[in-house]
């Protein structure tokens, strides 16, 4: 999809992690905390964005009582943790990225042209190509999202007890993360919604989807998990072994 090595220094990595974990059962410290190869899955997240020279900064939003944690760890692991904010993130996922916008600002650096690059803090397994590709499509089009075909048959129920429809499998994707936007323009039209819109969100690019504006889709990887369940883990660490 292009060559890689996009210059500029307006472009920021948003690293989502004000999850608590609460699917993974009874556990102390929410799931972005949680080892796998012997470092937090938040620390393998972050390195993925670390290599990459494009970013200015890596900005990570987390529970606030979780804050001085997510700074400790970074120092611990994170070479070069002076590229990284730690900051509060909001109570919802889009007030999470509102809030990075406005760090952004609050740093005299927002424009027209600034980028942003947000992930969830659980899939450790972004590839080098599918955050170049959602900084080129977010700088060309806008907006874009991480999405893989679909590769089981989706069900729709809105009762949920009967079948409503059966949709063609081969216009349905499955979402993941990064999505990616000009900063500016997402802060415009989230702040264009109504209330009665915002309550239906369930992630950034539906923002734009209610809103009627393009979103390009970039190509993501099976391997791309979200840690979300505890086999997950197990998962996880079997990729990575596969890495060594």
């Amino acid at each position: 999809m292009g060559e890689y090595g996009i210059l500029g220094k307006d472009i920021y990595g948003v690293i989502l992690a004000g999850g608590q974990g609460t699917r993974m059962g009874n556990m102390d410290k929410p799931k972005q905390f949680l080892e796998i190869g012997g470092r937090p899955v938040i620390i393998h997240t972050i390195e993925k964005f670390i290599v990459n020279p494009s970013f200015e900064k890596i900005i990570i939003l987390a529970p606030k009582q979780w804050l001085a944690y997510t700074r400790d760890i970074i120092r611990r692991y994170i070479r070069e943790y002076d590229r990284t904010a730690v900051i509060e993130g909001g109570n919802t996922r889009n007030e999470t990225i509102m809030n990075s916008i406005r760090y952004i600002e609050e740093q005299g650096k927002l424009t027209d042209d600034t980028i942003i690059v947000t992930h969830d803090s659980v899939r450790p397994f972004v590839t080098y190509r599918i955050i170049e590709e959602n900084i080129r499509y977010a700088q060309q089009c806008g907006a874009c999202d991480t999405v893989i075909p679909a590769s089981d048959t989706i069900v729709e129920s809105t009762g949920g007890e009967y079948i409503s429809s059966i949709p063609d499998r081969k216009t349905m994707y499955q979402g993941q993360t990064p999505q990616s936007f000009r900063a500016k323009k997402l802060r415009e039209v989230y702040e264009s919604l109504t209330t009665e819109e915002k309550d239906v969100l369930t992630d950034a690019c539906k923002i734009y989807v209610l809103k009627d504006e393009p979103v390009h889709l970039v190509e993501g990887e099976v391997s791309n998990i979200k840690i979300t369940y505890p086999h997950d883990l197990r998962v996880a660490e079997a990729i990575l072994g596969g890495d060594r």
